[in-house]
């Protein structure tokens, strides 16, 4: 199977830093309560002057500075949101003009909620099989702050907003598997585009809990049995950064060290789709994925949505 190679990544996150101690001030909690439970310490949230659309091309243009390539040469660019400035037209769209792409290039936006960066790979390893330009541009960005109730203790502490992005071309020379589901659901997790409604994320923490303790170990499993490969082939493993005690939790039930589990949601907490952007971004930064190890990303959330992929950095 013909697999990808991910020239370079970026990530941005907007300047204003929310701790724990912040919301204590707006809700009834603690920099304990919330440190203990999902191991996060503080997020960023959106300023006037930011939006999904800022955080995507700033983290779209850090890719492409690390990366020498023709711009013109880019043929796809999928954004995975949930939360875009506009209904239409898509973020995607916004980030082409932004980037000054070529006209003639597939644009859309893509929603999986935490689920979508995966989803997003192999969206675009798809449309790169199609296409006759060489490189996609995939980002997953998110501005969750405008869209939480602050009063909703249970959900509001866990989100923050930013963007990850990948330059990606196809590379027969590397291997790639990938393993997908859903079991739709619109209880755990949800944030309504009701007019009636107002449009706020929504999420039942012990339900999502057991939710992904259940589901990413065999996620895992699965996609490593396809690869024909053991557990212990995986160099590093970057899983959707929702709570601390899940990752600790996966780590254990596949009976391997947390060491090979990056997290970095006590600096940036939850950010749905931009969270498995994120971490390979800042992962590969800090040397913690290098070229030439074979890395596991795996993503889960609302809607019950599920994927993992092998790639070969």
């Amino acid at each position: 199977m013909k697999g990808i190679h991910i020239l370079a990544t970026g990530h941005f996150a907007p300047d204003k830093i929310v701790t724990n101690d912040d919301l204590s001030k707006i809700v009834d909690t603690t920099d304990e309560w919330i440190t203990s439970r999902t191991g996060m310490k503080k997020r960023h949230f959106c300023e006037a002057g930011d939006n999904n659309v800022t955080l995507a091309t700033e983290a779209a243009k850090m890719a492409l500075d690390k990366a020498d390539i023709d711009i013109n040469e880019i043929g796809a660019l999928v954004v995975s949101t949930f939360s875009g400035d506009y209904l239409v037209p898509s973020a995607a769209c916004q980030v082409q003009q932004e980037l000054g792409l070529s006209d003639d290039i597939i644009c859309f936006d893509l929603n999986a909620a935490c689920s979508g960066f995966v989803f997003g790979i192999e969206t675009m390893r798809g449309l790169l099989m199609q296409s006759e330009k060489r490189y996609g541009l995939l980002i997953g960005s998110e501005c969750i702050s405008r869209r939480l109730d602050m009063t909703d203790r249970g959900s509001c502490i866990l989100f923050g907003d930013g963007a990850g992005a990948a330059l990606i071309e196809l590379d027969e020379n590397r291997s790639y598997t990938s393993v997908y589901g859903c079991h739709g659901d619109l209880a755990v997790i949800n944030c309504p585009n009701d007019a009636n409604k107002p449009g706020r994320v929504h999420m039942e923490g012990q339900a999502t809990y057991k939710f992904a303790v259940s589901t990413v170990p065999k996620l895992i499993k699965k996609v490593v049995e396809k690869a024909g490969i053991e557990l212990e082939a995986i160099d590093a493993y970057v899983c959707h950064q929702a709570n601390a005690r899940i990752v600790d939790a996966v780590a254990k039930h596949l009976k391997q060290p947390k060491e090979k589990f990056f997290m970095n949601l006590d600096e940036y907490a939850n950010t749905s789709a931009a969270s498995v952007a994120i971490a390979l971004s800042d992962a590969i930064d800090k040397g913690f994925c290098k070229p030439g190890q074979k890395v596991l990303l795996a993503g889960f959330g609302a809607g019950k949505t599920w994927g993992a992929i092998i790639v070969d950095l």
